[in-house]
């Protein structure tokens, strides 16, 4: 792996973020098929994709943990093997295998019990909670497999291997775009079965990844040692877990807030109509986690070789990509928003809701790689607290204030409104904080040519 250090770094954003974003696509072409599904089912399909974002709260605190864990466990193991501590990042791999294993059980365990309380906690009504319940509680029985996959997954780029990983989630994903309709529709069981067929996919990654790491061709091994809690491996692991998690669990807050809020001025049928909305940006913003997850890689490998220039020329590559993908995006669903929403509905109210939402929402699309990008950065180079801090920017000190007001004067266009005020501050305080870290770095670079 020394030609981490060493390659052209263009040359390897395209290499570790190209696979990510394929994957990240197909993963996106999954969540819309799934989604679109769902909003076609005769006489309920409105209502059951409301009901589909009344669990996103809950969906995304499940995956609040694992992908913190995932990327606390990779971001070290790719320190470890960048100092050339192969045992060291073994041990990494078997503890945060076990840190998803023990809580992927805990959160099945505590769901199933508490589904219902949760579930009219996060917006259900009578109307939405039976969709709700039905797809959640399939989900909740698969978190033990969902989450040790995918740390496993993430796991697999640090060791170097970033098109494998991104084939298996490729192929997982192709494969639940065939399970959809066949569980949903000739079977008949509804919504349900949109959440079979997520199941069985994940229970495919979860034995590929794990084959991989035990008797595959990998450069780390999964070894029955290693699947222990060790105190300093955990630490370390959840240190750089804590920006993540974070992130992850605000994104289901804000889910949480934001249902409260539709429904208080728009019912049922406007939480469908933010499902909708979130949907569509999430086909622009899955290719840039998938960057994300490339740049973090070579951030972090880099910056324990102590190629300080070499991340600051990953992330400014990073960002380019991602200003322009994003403003494409803006450009289509400013200009053919109908394209994008019928995809998901036909219901004419709720269809009127959502182009009515969408020019507002996601009027700030541009900014988003920086909002993502630049934790994932600080993230990357093990500095905890500005990472944090600017996770919590965006979606916690800025957004949840700014919604709490606004929809008192405006009404429904202020909850639309609410994220892209905070989006256009959030973006320029994380720019400062990434041009101080840059001209930081920049002293430490001269500083460790000086004394070569």
């Amino acid at each position: 792996m020394d030609n981490l250090a060493k390659d052209k770094t263009s040359k390897l954003l395209v290499k570790y973020s190209i696979p990510a974003i394929i994957a990240m696509v197909v993963t996106c072409l999954y969540n819309t098929a799934d989604r679109a599904f769902i909003g076609s089912m005769e006489g309920v399909g409105a209502y059951a994709i409301s009901g589909l974002g009344v669990t996103m709260p809950l969906f995304t605190l499940i995956g609040a943990f694992g992908v913190a864990v995932s990327v606390g466990g990779s971001t070290n193991i790719s320190i470890k093997l960048g100092a050339k501590e192969k045992e060291e990042a073994e041990r990494l791999l078997g503890n945060t295998f076990a840190l998803e294993l023990l809580g992927g059980f805990v959160i099945m365990v505590l769901g199933l019990v508490f589904i219902d309380q949760i579930l009219y906690a996060f917006g259900a009504s009578a109307k939405t909670l039976p969709y709700a319940k039905d797809y959640m509680s399939v989900i909740l029985l698969g978190a033990v497999v969902n989450l040790s996959g995918f740390s496993l997954n993430g796991a697999i780029r640090a060791d170097g291997r970033p098109k494998l990983a991104a084939t298996i989630m490729i192929v997982c994903s192709l494969l639940n775009l065939v399970f959809d309709p066949l569980f949903i529709f000739y079977f008949g069981f509804g919504i349900k079965g949109a959440a079979i067929g997520t199941v069985i996919c994940q229970l495919i990654n979860f034995i590929w990844t794990t084959y991989y790491f035990t008797k595959g061709n990998s450069n780390l091994k999964l070894r029955l040692k290693n699947i222990r809690l060790k105190k300093e491996a955990v630490i370390a692991i959840l240190t750089i877990s804590i920006t993540p998690f974070c992130m992850e669990v605000v994104t289901g807050s804000i889910h949480l807030v934001t249902n409260k809020f539709l429904q208080g001025y728009g019912g049922d049928l406007a939480i469908g109509a933010m499902t909708t909305i979130t949907s569509i940006l999430l086909m622009f913003l899955m290719p840039i986690y998938g960057l994300s997850q490339g740049m973090q890689t070579l951030i972090a490998y880099n910056f324990g070789a102590k190629e300080y220039e070499r991340t600051k020329k990953i992330l400014l590559q990073g960002m380019f990509a991602a200003f322009v993908f994003l403003f494409v995006g803006f450009l289509l669903t400013r200009f053919f928003p109908n394209v994008f929403v019928n995809i998901f509905t036909k219901d004419a109210v709720l269809e009127k809701i959502c182009l009515e939402g969408i020019k507002i929402y996601l009027m700030t699309l541009p900014l988003l790689g920086v909002c993502v990008l630049g934790p994932i950065y600080f993230q990357s180079i093990g500095k905890i607290k500005q990472s944090m801090f600017l996770t919590l920017l965006r979606q916690v000190i800025l957004f949840i204030p700014i919604i709490s007001v606004i929809p008192r004067f405006i009404g429904m266009s202020g909850v639309w409104m609410s994220q892209p005020i905070a989006d256009v501050l959030a973006a320029l305080i994380i720019a400062v904080f990434l041009i101080k870290e840059i001209k930081f770095n920049n002293e430490k670079d001269d500083i460790v040519k000086k004394s070569a």
